[in-house]
């Protein structure tokens, strides 16, 4: 049956000073991941209305000079929990965000989890190491658009670490 090919999953865990409320409501819409992800090109909202389970992205992203197109679907959104899937047909992405209460501000983490389809699949040892950098790089610039959130807001702190 061969060996089985590991799914890339990469996790960030990081304290951010706004509070989880302002944290979720503003990383419940998948477009401001232009303003975030060193990746994403653009991320244009297709349906419209308040941002709900079952809301949807486009989301266009160049990975070390290969651009990927994937619609992403919100497909769970709690006071602390929210779950983005996109897929195209070689991928889907799983991106799934808790944010917990840490003093006045926020813990986050962060998890992608990438399955390859079809021939896809033997890239997943490179895409590995290619979305380990990626997620390090996302995480620096999340804490500080969220960090400003905070300042913005009026929130204390709003410092990165």
């Amino acid at each position: 049956m061969g060996n089985p090919i590991c799914m890339p999953t990469v996790s960030r865990t990081f304290n951010v000073s706004p509070p989880p409320a302002v944290v979720v409501d503003y990383l419940k819409d998948f477009g401001h991941a232009e303003q975030w992800d060193p990746g994403t090109q653009s991320c244009q909202r297709v349906d419209s209305g308040p941002v709900v389970e079952g809301s949807s992205w486009h989301n266009v992203s160049k990975i070390f000079g290969v651009t990927a197109e994937l619609n992403y679907k919100l497909r769970e959104l709690t006071d602390r929990k929210l779950v983005f899937v996109g897929e195209n047909k070689s991928s889907t992405s799983v991106d799934t965000i808790t944010v917990d209460a840490a003093g006045a501000g926020s813990v986050v983490t962060y998890e992608a989890d990438l399955e390859m389809h079809g021939a896809a699949k033997l890239l997943n040892p490179a895409m590995k190491l290619a979305f380990e950098k990626l997620a390090g790089d996302a995480e620096k610039q999340l804490t500080t658009v969220l960090n400003q959130l905070a300042t913005n807001s009026g929130q204390p702190g709003g410092a990165s670490r």
